[in-house]
This record gives C-alpha cells, structure tokens and sequence, in this order.
C-alpha cells in the first residue's frame, strides 16, 4: 500500500536520467508530427474554423493517445503545419472569459482549461499538470493509496455537440478514401480521452495501478452558465415543503416559457389564432399528463396547479385575439415555413449539407464558456466490527436529544465513534447494531454485535491499532461501554448481522416485585413452561412512535432465582425471541400483552430493573 503522508510520495521514486527523458520526449513530438502531417488539410481547417480544438481535431479523425495530451505542443505543431494562429488558444487574462476561443466540442476540457471553486479561469499546459493538482490533494487529504478508479463526468451537451461534429464529417468527407479508416478506428469520447490523457501520470505521481478500486477520483466538469447546486440532506420538514412549492412553480415557468418561445416564434411567420390556442391547449394537457403519470405530487397541489396553467394560457390567447379585433385587424394566416438545417446538421431528405454550412452558427453554440472543475476524493465505506458492553443505566444506545436536552450522560455511538473515527481519519460514521435496549437497560455477557460504517476513511486500520483503541476504550474512567472483537468485515459482516438480527434469541436477568409471597409452587409453574407464545399489542410507552401492531413472540424458557431475605423481590431469567417486549411481558401492559408474568402468577407484578445477559448470534464472536 503506498501511503501519501509526505513530498516524496507524490513523485517518482527513482527518475530516469535527463537525456532519457528529452530522447522520449523527442520521440513522441515525431510520431506526433507524423501523425498531423498525415491528416488532409481541408477537413483540419474545416474543423478549425468551427472552433475545434486540436486535440478534439485528433479525436475525431482517430489519432488521439496519451501521447498527444500536451496542449501547447499539439498547438505549436497544427501552427506550424497548417499555419496562422488558432482560434483555440486562450489567453489567460481579464478578457479570457469574453472571447469565444474555447473549443465548441469539449469547451475546453482537452486544453486543460477550467473554472476553479473561486470561478477563476486555470489553464494547464499538460495533463501532467492536471495530475500533480490530483495527487497534490490526495498528499493534503492524507489519503493511503494501493490503487485507484478515475471517474469523470462531463455535460451533456459536449456529447451532443461530438456527435454533430461527427456527422459533419461523415456528411462531408464520406466517400474520401481516408475517411474509410476513420470509420474504422474507434470513436473516442472526450470523457475517455480525458482518462487516457490524465490516467497514466497520474499513475507516476501516486506510485500505483489504476482498476477497480475502492479509492476512487472523480472529476466532475460542469456548465459554467448552469454550476451544479449543493442539496442539504438534513433540510427540515418545512423547507422540504417549500421545496415542493419551488418545484411547482419551476414546472409552472417551464410551461410558460415554452409557450412564450413558441408566441415567439409563430408570430412573425403569421399563425393564425386558432392554431394558437390549441397549442395552449396542448402544452397545457402535456405537463398536467406528465404530472399525474409520474404522481410527483398530491391532487390538490395538481389542480392548483392545472388552473394556474390554463387561465395563462387562455389570457395570453385572449390577448392576443383582443389585440386584432380592438385593432380592426384580420386575423392573419399562417404562412409557409422555410426549410431549415437543424443544429444536429441533420436534414429530411438527406441533401448535401456542406453547401449549406455557409453560417458558422450551425455547428456551433455560440458563446462557449470554459466548464467548473470540482475533484472530488473519495473511498468506499469500510465497516467495522464487534460486540459492545453497556455497563451503566444512564448511558443510550445512539444519541438522544428531545428539545435541546440530552437523555444519558453519554451513548454507545458517541463512545465508539469517538474513538474509531480519528483512527480512520473518516468524515463522519453510522452506527448499526443488532437490535437495541433502553436507556436504563445495561447490556452485559457477550455483548450486542454492532457495526460502525466509516464515510470516506483516509486509511484502513490495521489490527493492531484496533486492539489499540479497544484497549483504550475499556480502560477509559468512565467505565461505561467497553468493547470486543474489533474488527475490520466487509459487506458479508453487514449481511450476517442483519440476517441474524431477525433470528436471534436473547437472554435477560430482571429484578421482579410481585404483590404476595413467592411460593415454591410458582417456580415450578414458571419453569415448566417452554416455547410460551406471547401475543403483545405496541406497549403503551412507543405508541408515539410504533405502529399499533399485534405481534407472536416464544418465551422459550423462564427460571426464578430467589433473593435472600426477601419473599417478594426475586430475579427471573428468561430466553425469548428477538423483538419480545420483556418489560411489558412482566407487567401485561394493562393488558396488551397475554399472557404476562403477572397473570400466570395470578398478581400484580413489577420489573425494578433489567439486564441483557447474552445475544445469541454468530457474528463477531472472536478476534
């Protein structure tokens, strides 16, 4: 595993000599010259004047490699060769971001050319240089690296675009000869030329393989006119609502604005009204269609929303008839809409579209805007496992707050996480347990299984450190959670946890008060009594929170022990299946639970106190 704690591990571990280096470089700057030499030139300056990028030029004709991903030599070179300046080079200055050099394919994502956090325009000469800012990051992070998955995401129009490009070129240049090996080579995308530019110094730089891996690098490049938002998973009730109404009032302007581009667009080729209003119509019937199939929201919200649309859509029609008859004016017919080559460069009948590409505009989208880069470094969660002791009576399972004010001195989360997280270096951790106790409820014996789920860890502890911070923890002063068999489990731990969780059977030793004196008569009723079905009804104290359910629950055994001195007080130990509500089985829960303690001893009966003795799984037993 090679760690990243320090300068040195971000760069190579023995550098090759330097004439080394200059004949390689050498190498690949004429293979690369061979290579521009060999494409024709009309179809690179066809390109060019559309404001392709030469990278992106090399791309779509089926030359591009890692090699070819210097921006500044593939430039110096397409100048040398097919002369003049491109219109592809951006200047890095105050008036970068107002011309329209970036490349109308990529948008620049082949130039190494982006928008930081701070919306300041950053310029790479190479992709090494995209890939010592990754491993940089990962050095500042304090990732451990053994290998890695490069991810990138790119918008979606810089497909769309590709693909028009592509098409321009078959269109034009299909029945040339070289075009033949063109169709033969494979389309290359810019997201994969990206990874082939980026993967191979970034392997150098990190000192490992890329694959399949849990340590994954994600590049995401985003439109600069539309920068991606950020959604706080822990909005409350009220601004999930009011994130509703804002999807309402989206969709509404959605529809509105279809209709005014489409007003827009009719008025000056004559539509006639009618045609008009059933447009209206149509556009109406669409979106509340779209609402009903996808049931995004509740009818009330529908019909609102359905009435808003359709009186817009009737005032406008409205209007616009009251204009012509106030005005004495004839309604005006539609006239016949010329043909027109669509942006995608595609065509009905299939014509020659290279006469037709006179307006530049075509296969272009006018103003191009470099793309916001964010890296993201992130790991897989890794869970670790074992078994917790809760030793006092005041101490929650996970933390318990109700209106500011904790319930406990402390949780079994926050003590492990504690202790856990910093050892992992993670960002925040879940905790996941077999079932639970109450508050006031230790947890003794063996131990509960648990399984603490660490959000991007920098590093995977070792076992070692684990007995470390086991050790730590149970010899803390406060004495109120220790720990067992911590380990690190994969996804089956999870799996056998849970399967477990629900086939369990549980142990308990409870503190009991009866209103008469125990006789040795109810302790044979209370031992004889194996597989004992219980019917219990959601106890009275979670009706808040549980649904008023019936539920079948097995007493498999029960045993009293007595206490000396006292004919009242004794400990019943009993074994039960998992989800037996033991507190009301002592009680009967005014009755919700039958049978109950209380009833087959024919009294009244009280649990004082109540411990978990054992949880029968096998998960995490040992080391």
């Amino acid at each position: 595993m090679a760690a990243i704690d320090d300068e040195s591990s971000i760069s190579v571990t023995k550098n090759p000599p330097e004439n080394a280096i200059s004949t390689a470089a050498d190498e690949e700057l004429r293979l690369l010259d061979d290579v521009v030499r060999s494409i024709p030139p009309l179809v690179v300056k066809d390109l060019l004047s559309l404001e392709v990028c030469p990278q992106c030029v090399l791309r779509l004709l089926g030359k591009y490699g890692p090699s070819y991903c210097n921006s500044s030599s593939i430039f110096s070179l397409f100048s040398a060769v097919f002369g003049g300046q491109l219109s592809c080079d951006v200047p890095l200055s105050e008036e970068s971001e107002k011309t329209d050099g970036y490349c109308s394919v990529c948008f620049g994502i082949l130039q190494f050319i982006y928008a930081d956090e701070k919306q300041s325009l950053v310029k790479k000469d190479c992709a090494n240089d995209l890939a010592v800012l990754i491993a940089e990051l990962a050095r500042e992070e304090g990732h451990k690296v053994d290998d890695f998955t490069l991810e990138v995401s790119i918008p979606p129009i810089i497909a769309e675009n590709d693909n028009a490009k592509r098409l321009f070129i078959k269109e034009k240049y299909g029945s040339e000869v070289w075009f033949q090996d063109v169709l033969q080579s494979e389309a290359l995308s810019v997201k994969d030329a990206l990874k082939i530019s980026i993967t191979e110094p970034l392997e150098t730089l990190l000192g490992v393989k890329s694959g399949t891996s849990s340590f994954r690098v994600r590049l995401t490049y985003t439109s600069s006119d539309y920068p991606t938002k950020t959604v706080n998973e822990r909005e409350s009730k009220q601004a999930y609502k009011k994130q509703r109404t804002g999807m309402l009032h989206f969709i509404a302007s959605c529809f509105c604005s279809s209709l005014k581009n489409s007003l827009e667009r009719w008025l000056p080729m004559w539509i006639d009204y009618w045609q008009f209003r059933t447009s209206c119509v149509f556009y109406y019937q669409l979106y509340i269609t779209v609402l009903v199939i996808l049931d995004l929201f509740s009818r009330r919200e529908i019909v609102s929303l359905e009435s808003r649309i359709f009186a817009w859509s009737m005032g406008v029609a409205d209007l616009l008839v009251n204009y012509f008859v106030d005005k004495s004016h004839t309604l005006p017919l539609r006239k016949k809409k010329k043909k027109c080559i669509s942006n995608d460069i595609r065509t009905s009948n299939g014509s020659d579209i290279g006469a037709n590409l006179k307006d530049e505009n075509s296969l272009t989208n006018g103003k191009v805007s470099a793309c916001f880069l964010t890296i993201q470094l992130h790991r897989t969660p890794i869970y670790i496992g074992g078994r917790y002791l809760k030793l006092s009576r005041n101490v929650s399972q996970t933390r318990w707050i109700i209106d500011d004010e904790r319930m406990g001195e402390a949780s079994v989360e926050e003590i492990l996480a504690s202790g856990v997280l910093p050892l992992c270096r993670g960002d925040n951790c879940k905790f996941h347990a077999a079932g639970r106790e109450d508050i006031d409820v230790r947890m003794l014996g063996s131990g509960r299984p648990f399984l603490l789920e660490i959000q991007n860890p920098k590093v995977e502890p070792s076992q070692t450190s684990l007995r470390e911070m086991e050790f730590k923890i149970n010899n803390s002063e406060s004495k109120l959670v220790k720990v067992k068999n911590l380990k690190v489990v994969n996804d089956q731990g999870w799996t056998l946890m849970r399967e477990g969780e629900a086939e369990k059977q549980k142990q308990y030793a409870a503190l009991v008060w009866i209103s008469r004196e125990l006789v040795d008569k109810d302790l044979e009723t209370i031992s004889s009594l194996k597989d004992l079905q219980v019917l219990q009804r959601t106890p009275v104290r979670v009706l808040h929170r549980r649904s008023p359910l019936e539920r079948e629950k097995i007493i498999h055994w029960m045993d009293i022990e007595k206490i000396s001195g006292s004919s009242q007080y004794f400990l019943l130990h009993l074994c039960t299946q998992a989800g037996t509500y033991i507190k009301e089985f002592v009680h009967g829960d005014l009755g919700r639970t039958q049978p109950s303690l209380g009833s087959i001893l024919g009294c009244r009966a009280e649990i004082l106190q109540l411990d978990v003795t054992d949880v029968k799984m096998d998960c995490f037993l040992t080391e």
